[in-house]
């Protein structure tokens, strides 16, 4: 999972160009702090190209600040920069939400799929609701995400913003994927011991029919 993430050093990338654009806004203004924020951005994926890294934690990390550079150059406002983040929180939420209430969640249904272990998940009780616990887990932190950088935006609390996204990003969604981590063992030790039992009992009966009809005829 850390490395789909691009290791510990796409952790420290992900939080640069936050950092940077929230400095060069203050001593530069506006306008060339949405610059070297693009520009550290680019930097980075470069980088990691040369370093021949995974680039796409990188790319999807420029997409990203590239919308936020251009909020923030449409509101005219610094904090504008940090809005697609605050609302992208709540899509996020809701899907997750809404994938618990249809009795999808999503902590399974990627996991199972992304493994190709199908769907024997949905159909045992204590695995549904492991995942429906972590697909739960994944949403507080998008719901905590929102409520605490929406404040903040509010507030006009640029700086804080700036510590909130990144205290509140990686950080916060390690821990979520802790509890990810421990419905996947959950469901994958009870699934193994079902079809164990299962195999089991089919070779039990096979056996019995064995030796009703196998047996030597009787004098």
């Amino acid at each position: 999972m850390l490395e789909q993430m691009g290791g510990v050093s796409g952790l420290i990338y992900s939080g640069v160009p936050v950092v940077v654009f929230v400095i060069a806004n203050a001593l530069f203004g506006l306008m060339p702090g949405i610059w070297i924020a693009v520009g550290s951005a680019v930097a980075i994926t470069v980088l990691r190209i040369v370093r021949k890294e995974p680039v796409q934690p990188a790319i999807s990390g420029f997409l990203g600040v590239a919308i936020a550079a251009f909020i923030a150059y449409r509101t005219g406002e610094a904090k504008g920069f940090f809005l697609f983040g605050i609302w992208t929180s709540v899509v996020y939420f809701a899907v997750l939400m809404g994938s618990v209430l249809v009795r999808w969640p999503l902590a399974g249904v990627v996991w199972n799929a992304l493994n190709g272990t199908g769907m024997d998940w949905r159909k045992d009780k204590p695995s549904l609701r492991g995942y429906d616990i972590a697909t739960l887990a994944l949403a507080a932190v998008f719901a905590a995400r929102f409520v605490v950088q929406r404040w903040l935006y509010d507030e006009d609390y640029t700086g804080w913003l700036a510590f909130a996204k990144i205290a509140m990003g990686y950080p916060l969604w390690g821990l979520a994927l802790l509890v990810v981590v421990w419905a996947v063992r959950r469901s994958d030790r009870r699934l193994k011991d079902v079809r164990s039992e299962r195999e089991r009992t089919d070779a039990e009966i096979e056996a019995e029919l064995r030796a009703k009809y196998d047996r030597p005829a009787a004098g």
